[in-house]
């Protein structure tokens, strides 16, 4: 089951340069004054904010404006993305998100917006590759195949940990469990920095999430990793064997993260961000650092933004029915 997006990085790149080469709207004539706030419907330490916060002085400086990051979870992101619905649409106010936002309306009953209706969807930027960890003071297994067996031999008794209800590493997981024929407990929390948390501290005993979020506390010995979800192993993390190698070819999932804002903006406004976005990650010290978080970067048009979150409603649609999920 492959679940990272299925766009041509050759398309993407040629859309890329296409925009910066062509001048669309020159930076120094473009340039935002005063205040640029990217409201993250995730929690500090999630994957998301550490790509955002990576990426900040390169944003502020492409968009000559001081930029602001400001994080609103809650609900599994719903609270945030409320919150940027509301917004002006004048190009001061962003959000770099997850592909959560394309799996909400699969699992909840209901919204107080429509995705992708009340937003402007600006670029796919790239995907960050997630990983499966246990508590290794809790779970012996140091691989799929044990970990696995584990699962089969205590039905339903071991904890696992997500980012919220309806969340990319919910659904990741379930995923995982759906493939292995195995069963566990969903625990959701209110935000991945909780989660991690209480992984460490023995509270649930597995979860899934973003290398990003995750790298540090493997690398102390705090997690281990079980596997990557990727479909070849991953340069920052080398180590982490793939689910595909370890016997499960269809466990593939990617999260993907994407620049949006709120509906109504000016193509103007569009353009005006997204040669910004296509800066700033062009940025040496943000490409370096995309690399230590093993995250790929391929910055899609608008028009392919657009395009990909209908397509991916879909996709997610049918992932969500695949693994069970009802709706709450």
């Amino acid at each position: 089951m492959t679940s990272h997006l299925d766009l041509s990085r050759r398309s993407l790149l040629a859309a890329s340069l296409a925009g910066m080469a062509g001048g669309l709207f020159p930076l120094a004539a473009s340039a935002q004054s005063g205040t640029v706030k990217f409201i993250l419907p995730n929690a500090t330490g999630s994957g998301v904010d550490a790509i955002t916060r990576a990426a900040q002085p390169a944003l502020s400086k492409a968009l000559n404006a001081s930029v602001v990051v400001d994080n609103q979870p809650g609900a599994g992101g719903v609270v945030g993305l409320q919150a940027l619905a509301r917004s002006a649409p004048d190009g001061n106010t962003l959000s770099i998100v997850s592909n959560n936002v394309v799996i909400f309306p699969s699992v909840l009953k209901s919204l107080p917006f429509d995705m992708p209706g009340d937003f402007t969807p600006i670029s796919v930027i790239g995907a960050t590759p997630m990983v499966l960890v246990v508590n290794p003071a809790k779970v012996s297994a140091t691989n799929s195949k044990e970990f696995i067996a584990l699962l089969k031999s205590k039905p339903g008794e071991l904890n696992f940990a997500s980012g919220g209800n309806g969340t990319i590493l919910h659904l990741a997981t379930e995923l995982f469990l759906e493939e292995a024929g195995v069963k566990a407990k969903h625990i959701p929390y209110k935000g991945v920095g909780p989660m991690v948390t209480d992984m460490i501290g023995g509270q649930v005993e597995f979860g899934t999430a973003a290398l990003p979020s995750l790298q540090p506390h493997i690398r102390s010995g705090a997690l281990r990793a079980i596997g990557v979800l990727t479909p070849q192993r991953v340069a920052a993390a080398p180590d982490i064997p793939t689910f595909a190698e370890q016997g499960l070819p269809k466990f593939v999932v990617e999260a993907w993260f994407a620049l949006i804002g709120p509906k109504g903006m000016s193509s103007a406004n569009v353009a005006k961000a997204h040669e910004a976005l296509a800066v700033a990650f062009a940025d040496p010290a943000v490409k370096e650092a995309m690399t230590k978080q093993g995250n790929t970067i391929t910055i899609s048009s608008p028009e392919q933004a657009q395009a990909a979150f209908r397509s991916e409603l879909a996709k997610y649609a049918a992932l969500v029915k695949k693994a069970g999920i009802e709706p709450q």
